[in-house]
């Protein structure tokens, strides 16, 4: 504890202490000169009045030196150029364009402009990419390294565990094998793969390596063979399946003009709705900026259903169109796990659905969705195409038939059909015509009738305006007999039809599969496997992928 002497020696050195800056002076308090802190001229209670309503005036003279010099006038010659000082009430506010954004001329916080956070993709807080170089002289080209830089870096070898989305882009993707089904969205558990402009997926924020985009890929670690096997039983890897039963049926509606050979799976989806099995399908729509152009859409009313009737051949990436966030505004006021939902698909999309509803994973955004799909349907298909080279080059650029023109599409008997608006037929050429717009990948797919489906449907091994139904699941003979009442139906007319061109079409993919094909061997294909077969690049991401 200190003594009086030594709190009167501190006060004494507290007598002693300058503070930087101020000149020491014998005169009273009012001579004591301040330095602005906003850097403007200097300021003392001696050249300072405060009026009554406490704004701060300068005398505009002489300092409190005495030495004559001010910011306007320098009688010492060394005069120095100092901001603008506004007075402003009982504040002083630098005007010379120094100071914080977003503060007003009187000091005060004004509104603030903040960037809405981006949704399901990484924040983009930059005009440009954000890999462009900044600050490069004019006239230099410098490279941007590649991923494997930071291996060379580093020196830590990838875990063998580790599957990335760059082996995926490196040996489906990149290699135009994608079948656009959307499986790979659909299965990430961090919601790293979006849908680029091109219609293809892509990576939107870190992957983790977790590999469940390459093991549900039909075209990539997914053995659908062993897929049709493990839902199906065992004789759906020859013939048209092990169905229960088989029917070439119609609806006995006037809406089924607008719909494709009879309408069948806009019945069945209707009846379900009306009987409350499901609170919605998702189906293809026509996108209402292009033409023809085929997008996924959550149908809640037979309405909506039979406005969206008939068949646009390209894919929409369907399974990547789960996430129910997406369609709140049309669902039920339910909780979702409670939801019920079918889905129509390619065979392959149907492949990918029922592969995700084997595990007990969490797919995130898709999750919900995808434990809601409670009745699934395919339809007959031999291939799919790519939109702009189907429509675009095909058709307008080579056989001047412009998307508008066109009233209903159909592939049957190995022919590409195209309709205009009043039923005539304007296009019926060999399907082999437009291979160059077809999906690559569907070249290696045997899956005609979709073996995994609780329904398929199709127009092969039936007449006009009835379609082909295979039942093959007891959730599928369930929607069958909901529907039935509604339909003009016998038993299929062709069957050795469907047999047919499913064995065409497994006899297309041997030739075109680059691996074994064994219904037998495990269901997910490692992608050190794959790459044997395919060569592609090991650890893609270490070459400059």
């Amino acid at each position: 504890m200190g003594t009086d002497r030594e709190a009167s020696d501190r006060a004494s050195s507290d007598d002693d202490r300058r503070f930087p800056h101020v000149p020491e002076s014998d005169d009273d308090d009012d001579a004591v000169v301040v330095p602005d802190a906003e850097g403007g001229a200097s300021r003392s209670r001696a050249n300072i009045d405060h009026d009554r309503e406490g704004a701060i005036v300068t005398d505009g003279g002489a300092n409190a030196a005495g030495d004559g010099c001010s910011p306007d006038t320098c009688t010492c010659g060394e005069k120095t150029a100092e901001p603008a000082v506004e007075s402003t009430g009982d504040k002083r506010v630098a005007t010379d364009g120094a100071g914080a954004a977003n503060v007003d001329e009187m000091g005060d916080l004004g509104d603030l402009e903040f960037t809405e956070p981006a949704e399901h993709v990484s924040q983009d807080v930059y005009d440009d990419a954000p890999d462009t170089r900044v600050g490069v002289p004019e006239g230099v080209d410098l490279e941007t390294p590649t991923y494997s830089i930071r291996s060379r870096m580093n020196d830590i070898e990838t875990p063998d565990e580790k599957t990335w989305f760059m082996e995926l882009d490196e040996a489906v993707i990149d290699e135009g094998r994608c079948i656009q089904c959307g499986t790979c969205v659909a299965a990430c558990p961090s919601d790293s793969i979006g849908v680029g402009d091109d219609g293809l997926p892509e990576l939107v924020k870190m992957c983790t390596g977790c590999s469940l985009c390459w093991d549900f890929c039909p075209r990539g670690g997914m053995r659908y063979e062993r897929q049709w096997k493990i839902t199906g039983g065992e004789d759906n890897v020859t013939g048209a399946g092990d169905p229960i039963t088989e029917f070439s049926a119609t609806v006995e509606d006037d809406w089924t003009d607008q719909a494709q050979d009879g309408g069948v799976v806009t019945g069945i989806l209707s009846t379900l709705l009306e009987e409350g099995e499901i609170d919605g399908a998702l189906v293809a729509t026509e996108s209402d900026e292009q033409e023809w152009k085929a997008e996924s859409y959550l149908a809640t009313t037979t309405e909506e259903l039979i406005e969206n009737a008939g068949t646009v051949y390209n894919q929409t990436l369907a399974l990547g169109n789960l996430d129910l966030e997406q369609w709140e505004h049309k669902l039920p006021d339910k909780d979702w796990g409670d939801l019920s939902l079918a889905i129509v698909g390619t065979p392959c999309e149907i492949e990918g659905i029922r592969a995700l509803q084997d595990f007990e994973w969490d797919y995130q955004a898709q999750n919900e969705g995808i434990r809601a799909v409670d009745y699934t349907i395919a339809l007959m298909c031999t291939k799919n195409f790519n939109y702009h080279s189907l429509m675009g080059e095909q058709l307008e650029a080579q056989r001047g038939i412009s998307p508008s023109e066109i009233g209903k599409m159909d592939v049957l008997d190995g022919k590409m059909m195209v309709y205009d608006h009043d039923g005539e037929m304007i296009v019926e050429e060999d399907i082999e015509n437009f291979h160059d717009a077809a999906l690559k990948g569907c070249d290696e797919c045997a899956d005609f009738t979709g073996f995994c489906s609780d329904i398929t449907v199709g127009s092969v091994g039936s007449s006009d305006e009835y379609s082909s139904v295979i039942v093959r699941t007891e959730q599928g003979m369930k929607a069958w007999e909901l529907t039935e009442p509604k339909l003009d139906y016998h038993d299929l007319e062709d069957k050795s039809a469907v047999g047919k061109l499913q064995g065409w079409d497994k006899k297309k993919a041997f030739e075109s599969l680059e691996r074994p094909f064994d219904p037998d061997a495990p269901r997910f294909i490692e992608y050190t496997d794959h790459a044997e077969n395919y060569g592609t690049e090991l650890n893609p991401h270490d070459f400059g992928h």
